[in-house]
């Protein structure tokens, strides 16, 4: 039997993405939203709320499921990773509209905490560090909190589905793996029953000899 199809499965290993920096942003981004909307926004009568955190929800649930999709289609993948970065661009509106709404200000570069603020969302990937501040700043500091995560989260995003395309390109989706794995498969067969008849043929060889050998020492 051919030994093992080249140890190719046709499903492909799939990223873990809770140890993915992508996805621990979008964690944080979930839990913030919900505290900001209950700090900051009405509790009844504004769709608002609902918009936030759904938003928020289906930019990190799409990381889940494209992870999961990966194992046999690259192109659902794909597809779900980018409806969770149109879902954080949907949150980052949200936080944009709210600061023009009750005229705060949006911290560009030259904002003299822009870069501070930048830093520590650059660098802090768990909830932990971010609570303390959720629950004391006020509104156009946390905004901006949130505006900053949503914009790193967002080159996160394009990173993650340029990576998605490279491997696309290198490795195919489940189609061609499948008909590397068969054509592995043939191939293996064939080069087995190559080797048979070379045994097979030396082995008749050798029977002849011994036939040939024993009507001699009958003779």
């Amino acid at each position: 039997m051919p030994s093992s199809n080249n140890n190719k499965s046709i499903f492909k290993q799939v990223a873990n993405y809770r140890e993915l920096y992508i996805y621990q942003k979008a964690e944080v981004l979930v839990l913030l939203t919900d505290i900001f909307c209950k700090r900051f926004l009405p509790r009844y009568g504004d769709r608002t709320v609902d918009q936030m955190n759904q938003a928020a929800r289906s930019g990190k649930q799409n990381i889940v499921e494209g992870c999961e999709a990966a194992m046999t289609s690259a192109e659902t993948e794909v597809k779900l990773v980018n409806v969770g970065r149109a879902s954080f661009q949907e949150l980052r509106e949200d936080y944009e509209d709210y600061l023009k709404k009750n005229s705060l200000t949006i911290w560009d570069k030259t904002h003299p905490r822009f870069n501070k603020m930048l830093a520590f969302c650059r660098n802090n990937n768990d909830f932990a560090p971010y609570r303390p501040l959720a629950e004391k700043c006020y509104a156009e500091e946390f905004c901006n909190m949130a505006l900053t995560l949503c914009h790193i989260t967002d080159k996160m995003f394009a990173s993650y589905l340029k990576h998605l395309e490279q491997r696309f390109v290198e490795e195919g989706g489940i189609k061609e793996r499948m008909h590397s794995a068969r054509t592995g498969y043939k191939q293996d067969l064939q080069q087995r029953i190559l080797e048979l008849e070379t045994e097979n043929r030396k082995l008749k060889e050798e029977n002849d000899a011994l036939k040939k050998q024993l009507k001699e020492l009958k003779k």
